[in-house]
């Protein structure tokens, strides 16, 4: 991940702790598609309990392993959302030559 934006120079690292949000995100990412895979897989097909552990816990280990950028990526959107970068952090001018 970049340190700051190349466009209009916002810091993405913040405090410690800032991304315990992303972890949630990450969480519920995985559990939404592990706990409704599961559950369709039960219903409409005849793997047993065992092959069924063997496909979603190998997922519920890789998966939030990719998904690790997209979810801070999520969070840092929807913190700028609530609350705007301009408010918080001076950003520089992103129109400094004369036009």
């Amino acid at each position: 991940m970049f340190d700051c934006c190349p466009h209009c120079g916002l810091k993405y690292e913040r405090e410690q702790g800032y991304f315990i949000g992303a972890m949630y995100i990450n969480y519920g990412a995985t559990v939404g598609i592990a706990v409704p895979g599961y559950l369709l897989l039960d219903t409409f097909t005849h793997m047993t309990i065992h092959q069924q552990l063997a496909l979603w816990v190998p997922f519920s280990i890789i998966f939030p392993l990719l998904f690790f950028h997209h979810g801070r990526s999520f969070w840092l959107a929807i913190d700028h959302y609530f609350n705007p970068a301009a408010t918080i952090y001076s950003l520089p001018d992103r129109h400094s030559g004369d036009e």
